[in-house]
């Protein structure tokens, strides 16, 4: 039997806004990224870059030696990468989509063609959950501009709306290099440098949201011994008020995952959803100061200001690049069938100058 073909791609054209429909939810991804700049990066640099997809196909040989990946169907260089994290939310993109009703919309800050699309009226308008995914490397000094900001705070006054947020990690931050190395051993992916240091973007907005989050490392999850399976998460479901890890016990694998330390004390205003705990076999300077978990999912309620829910979760997990489990697709159709709260359609956003 054939297979069922694939939905033609297309390219190069304008988002067509989605219409409200009471009780689906609109999703949109928003990569931070410079594509240009990210895919321009000098492969003689040995820290803050991408792998280049020759770099990848030499690390997971043979997984990339089909010919679909060669010189005449894919990209060789750091784009090839970029395109990789593009096709690896592919399955969320269709799991929402189905659930929801609605195609996920992806945008990016500079687009491989150029074009630079700040966070403003066009996006939000038709977007009630956005998926803000902070791969742009500090380096490239991606900043949220202060209409971005005041546009997703106005935006977050509309009820219903749900800004999650996933600054991805921070390896090798300090000067002292030994301090690098046991990191990099630590994680043990061959593709990620001895430094790689990621979120300005989503950094800035959080301070500006008033967000006490930072990101901070690259950790690996413990693993259930003596499999591949990823270490169930510990989960604080008397907190999940919406609802959010029903029927979840673990998100996908990724070897060097961000700790969201909590920058306050204030319990009421941010909670912990869940931690990972972390395989203590590698030897990393947050487990030798005595910590066995990470905080891997964070929520902040509705408050006076703002009627929008806050969550901050990585990016990866919501990606098949690093394998998936079925309980991670429970999460995305939890995510994707928050309630609207209001059976009003949505506000229009106001006009960013």
């Amino acid at each position: 039997m054939s297979s069922v073909p694939r939905p033609p791609r297309t390219y190069n054209q304008n988002h067509a806004p989605r219409k409200y429909t009471p009780g689906k939810r609109r999703v949109s991804i928003y990569w931070t990224w410079s594509y240009p700049w990210e895919a321009n990066r000098d492969t003689t640099e040995l820290d803050n870059r991408f792998s280049s997809m020759t770099e990848v196909r030499r690390v997971a040989w043979p997984a990339y030696e089909g010919t679909e990946w060669d010189e005449m169907h894919f990209l060789q260089g750091i784009a090839g990468t970029l395109e990789l994290f593009h096709r690896s939310t592919l399955a969320f993109q269709r799991v929402v989509g189905e659930v929801a009703g609605h195609s996920v919309a992806v945008f990016q800050r500079i687009d491989q063609a150029g074009y630079k699309l700040p966070i403003d009226e066009r996006i939000l308008e038709d977007t009630d959950t956005l998926m803000v995914f902070g791969l742009d490397h500090l380096v490239s000094e991606q900043e949220a501009t202060s209409e971005e900001i005041e546009a997703v705070r106005e935006w977050l006054k509309r009820e219903g709306t749900c800004l999650l947020l996933g600054p991805h990690h921070d390896v090798g931050f300090t000067e002292d290099l030994q301090q690098r190395q046991l990191e990099y051993m630590h994680h043990g992916d061959a593709l990620v440098p001895r430094q790689q240091r990621f979120g300005q973007y989503t950094r800035s907005m959080m301070k500006a949201l008033g967000v006490p989050v930072m990101n901070q490392f690259g950790l690996r999850p413990a693993l259930v011994k003596g499999t591949k399976q990823i270490a169930p998460l510990t989960i604080n479901k008397d907190l999940d008020k919406l609802g959010l890890l029903n029927g979840v016990t673990t998100f996908n694998f990724h070897p060097h995952l961000p700790h969201y330390a909590l920058t306050t004390d204030d319990t009421k205003s941010v909670h912990v959803l869940t931690r990972q705990p972390i395989d203590l076999d590698r030897p990393h300077p947050f487990t030798q100061a005595g910590n066995t978990e990470f905080n891997s999912f964070i929520w902040m309620p509705p408050n006076a200001q703002r009627a929008g829910n806050i969550l901050l979760a990585d990016s990866t997990i919501f990606t098949t690049l690093f394998g998936g489990v079925e309980s991670l697709e429970t999460f995305w159709k939890n995510l994707a069938t928050m309630p609207l709260s209001s059976g009003m359609p949505a506000k229009k956003t106001q006009a960013v100058a």
